[in-house]
């Protein structure tokens, strides 16, 4: 049985993944790694990440680091899902050094759009935490997005204009004054 992941069990994969490595990389975290690491979340189900570049030994190291840690870990990344900015890597913040591997939060406006695409509760939240704590901005989102729609085609699962809808709404509800009954003087 796996359990989920806190602070400390996503450091532990860290270190365990690390001494996997046969040559230096750089490993990005995705999704609730980023929240949990980021102190917005306690604990995540999955710990998602993206290996640069990759590694056979690291790949074969995930089936037994998930056992031996009762851990989910998925190669997942928000360019699985939409189109990311070039330049995304030199914009991942840094987390960690770990003997050869270099540990990193995939871009964060990436991220922000991909679970906004998503659409989860979850999501939704996780997007709000980020805009909260200035991790990213609207303007940021509003430019990033432009940036990659003109590349949505190339994901066929994504509705470019259910897309656009689901960020103007999120971005709309976050600038609209609070309504009678909500706390406001």
């Amino acid at each position: 049985m796996r359990r989920l992941a806190d602070a400390g069990r996503v450091q532990a994969f860290m270190r365990a993944f690390s001494r996997a490595a046969t040559a230096s990389g750089r490993v990005y975290f995705t999704g609730g790694a980023t929240a949990v690491l980021n102190g917005w979340r306690e604990a995540t189900i999955d710990v998602d990440i993206k290996i640069v570049p990759e590694q056979d030994a690291l790949l074969r190291a995930i089936p037994s680091l998930k056992e031996s840690l009762e851990l989910n870990v998925e190669l997942a990344a928000p360019d699985d899902f939409i189109p990311v900015k070039e330049g995304w890597a030199d914009r991942s913040p840094f987390v960690a050094q770990e003997g050869r591997l270099a540990f990193h939060h995939f871009d964060l406006c990436a991220q922000a759009l991909a679970k906004i695409e998503r659409g989860h509760d979850q999501d939704r939240q996780d997007v709000e935490t980020m805009l909260d704590r200035a991790l990213v901005t609207p303007e940021q989102l509003r430019e990033y997005f432009e940036a990659i729609s003109g590349r949505l085609y190339r994901y066929p699962a994504v509705d470019e204009a259910s897309f656009r809808r689901s960020l103007d709404d999120l971005l709309a509800r976050r600038s609209a004054p609070p309504g009678p009954g909500t706390g406001a003087p």
